[in-house]
């Protein structure tokens, strides 16, 4: 999706989100997109600074015959529209408030107020070698102003669509470097005065100290306003002292409740239809497997999103709550402070959820306690650290043991990785080398025969990335790569104690014969869709 249609999503959202408040508030909804550029601006009803303090603007100015209108937002005090209602009423005026979104509030008060702002050139990504782009970046990051530096650097890094954020201290410079669509790539250099700049912003910010002598982690939001959309970005900090002072890591979470849904993340047609199978059933657990970084969490809180109805309760448990969705009950749990996600579990199954997840399972104790939930009429979703669903499996069975009353209670496993993409206006088509070609077969052998879009093994062509100044490395965005074992009959007996053999050779190897395909062969059939490359899948496998 591209970068206006994700801000006119966005918008959309934050339009459905306000109408629906404005129920709750008792006040009339007014959408401002037809006329928020257009309106003539009312004077003198309210000063700069109150509609900056009390978050409202004048839509239309009264005379003797005409109601003078406010556009007001869910952050509008109450008391302040009791005291302008009372002041009109008393001289005999008229007035009404209208509810209008976040994103309309600051594009009019961008009218009203417009910021008094130096434009800085976007920071560009430099290839391999190319240390003239690094050079022109730097240059550029150390003229920004001292108080909008750090905005700035997070202001590009959302814009360029990177996942981190790295801060790194050299012995006479501060290395800046950010994750794209999951690789390293260095930005720029800067000067040891702006690490101070930067360590300042997020001792304020996220409460890091600048002089800890022990790893640190912060959390902050940044509300970022982007062609006429407002979006709010979630950072993860983590901040660790070094030789030279403190490299911090920032994880950008720009998790958009408009953009969690299943139909986005590009799952196939094969696995998406286990998915919904699963979680329309009133019961069992999903489980997500993977390293950091994998994308399990944006799938489970699609899943969610699809699963939040009015008549299902949903609760989550997450160490930290890295986004609010509305209509779900999330519960932070400080692992880090001595408590466990089993505590916290077994406290909100007294609230009747329909639905739990937990952020993660790490312990036999969370693992026991999510199963019994899981057989006794609710969903259960959580993330696991394995390398596959085999081994994630047979890793749960070490932890709860072999029990038949258990066997029914985990019924899915995804076990996902993220592969660049290639941009499909660019890429290249190539015929592999003889190698190549032997290699994918091997890989591709025993497949499902109904495996859908499997070329001629003997003819397939692959691509390769070609970069363009827009998209320099030839690929844009990432896409899932998922294996998927659902836990059948066959694979149940593992859990049940019929087969002594629990280990992953061997669950793999049912679970292969029950037609699971296995994540290396779902990232060579990825490559031979031409979605991504073979070097991606090796890298990322």
């Amino acid at each position: 999706m591209d970068e206006k249609k994700i801000q006119e999503t966005r918008r959309d959202h934050d339009e459905q989100a306000t109408a629906k408040r404005s129920t709750i508030l008792g006040l009339q909804y007014l959408d401002t997109r037809e006329i928020e550029n257009d309106l003539p601006l009312a004077q003198d009803v309210l000063s700069v600074k109150e509609m900056h303090i009390n978050k409202m603007v004048p839509l239309i100015q009264g005379g003797d015959s005409t109601q003078t209108r406010f556009g007001v937002t869910s952050l509008t005090p109450q008391s302040v529209l009791q005291k302008i209602e009372a002041e009109y009423v008393q001289d005999g005026r008229s007035v009404q408030f209208l509810l209008i979104s976040q994103s309309a509030y600051k594009v009019l008060m961008d009218r009203y107020d417009p910021p008094k702002e130096i434009i800085y050139d976007d920071i560009e990504i430099a290839k391999d070698g190319d240390s003239e782009t690094i050079a022109s970046v730097s240059q550029t990051l150390n003229s920004v102003g001292t108080d909008l530096v750090f905005d700035y650097l997070v202001d590009q890094a959302d814009k360029l669509g990177a996942s981190d954020i790295h801060i790194e201290n050299q012995r006479s410079f501060i290395r800046i470097r950010m994750r794209i669509d999951g690789a390293l790539h260095p930005v720029a250099n800067l000067d040891k005065d702006r690490y101070r700049v930067l360590m300042a912003a997020l001792s304020s910010r996220a409460n890091i100290s600048t002089a800890a002598t022990t790893p640190q982690s912060g959390h902050m939001n940044k509300e970022v306003h982007r062609e006429g959309a407002t979006h709010i970005l979630n950072l993860r900090v983590e901040a660790v002292p070094t030789l030279y002072g403190q490299d911090v890591v920032m994880r950008l979470f720009n998790f958009d409740t408009a953009q969690l849904n299943l139909d986005f993340l590009g799952i196939a047609d094969k696995e998406m239809k286990q998915i919904k199978e699963i979680v329309s059933h009133p019961r069992g657990m999903l489980l997500m497997v993977g390293p950091t970084g994998s994308g399990k969490s944006t799938t489970l809180y699609s899943i969610l999103n699809a699963l939040n109805t009015d008549d299902r309760k949903i609760i989550t448990l997450e160490d930290p709550v890295e986004n609010s969705i509305p209509g779900i009950t999330q519960i932070p749990i400080d692992t880090t402070a001595g408590h466990h996600f089993a505590d916290g579990l077994r406290s909100v199954l007294r609230l009747d959820p329909d639905v739990v997840m937990i952020g993660e399972i790490r312990d036999q104790e969370t693992a026991k306690t999510a199963i019994q939930a899981s057989i006794t009429g609710h969903l259960v979703l959580s993330s696991f650290h394995a390398n596959s669903t085999s081994a994630a499996f047979s890793r749960m069975i070490d932890m709860i043991g072999q029990n038949p009353i258990f066997s029914s209670a985990v019924r899915l496993l995804i076990a996902q990785r993220l592969v660049r993409k290639l941009w499909d206006e660019t890429k290249e088509e190539y015929e592999p080398d003889e190698a190549t070609r032997g290699w994918v077969k091997k890989t591709l052998e025993g497949i499902p025969e109904d495996t859908p879009s499997v070329p001629n093994l003997d003819t397939f062509k692959l691509w390769r990335p070609v970069g363009t100044p827009d998209v320099p490395f030839g690929f844009k965005g990432r896409v899932p790569v998922m294996e998927q074992m659902v836990v059948n009959e066959e694979i149940q007996k593992f859990l049940r104690g019929d087969v002594i053999d629990v280990h992953t050779e061997s669950i793999e190897k049912v679970a292969r014969e029950n037609g699971m395909i296995t994540l290396l062969q779902a990232g060579v059939l990825a490559a031979l869709r031409g979605e991504t490359t073979l070097d991606e899948v090796n890298k990322s496998i």
